[in-house]
């Protein structure tokens, strides 16, 4: 079995649920590479991992998530209508595409521990 480089780029995300978690990301096209509790290691198209880790059994999740923080996909085949049309269909509220300034077309979508996740394109 070939298996791509592992990317540079990652992020570690505390989640209440690991697999609820999973399975929403999986959902959106992010590929299973691997898990074992406590972590959920995912990919996105090659590029970028994300590994969704459940905390110790008494800790607390801090509240909000990710202030501030954008999480940066390139959007991948099909582009930001693929990911926002697989966000509607899990019933996320996303809003339409939005071409920024610095020529970006862009769409964000949240997770169900409250992570945003930024998909971009060209505009």
């Amino acid at each position: 079995m070939d298996i791509a480089p592992t990317p540079s780029a990652f992020v570690k995300l505390l989640t209440s649920d690991a697999d609820r978690s999973a399975r929403f990301y999986e959902a959106l096209g992010f590929e299973r590479i691997h898990a074992e509790p406590p972590f959920v290691h995912l990919r996105w198209g090659g590029s970028a991992d994300v590994y969704l880790v459940t905390p110790p059994p008494g800790m607390q999740l801090p509240a909000p998530k990710g202030v501030g923080v954008l999480l940066g996909f390139r959007a991948g085949q099909g582009g930001v209508d693929a990911v926002t049309a697989k966000a509607r269909a899990l019933g996320v509220t996303v809003g339409d595409p939005i071409v920024q300034p610095w020529h970006t077309r862009e769409i964000v979508v949240t997770d169900p521990d409250g992570y945003r996740l930024n998909f971009i394109e060209p505009a």
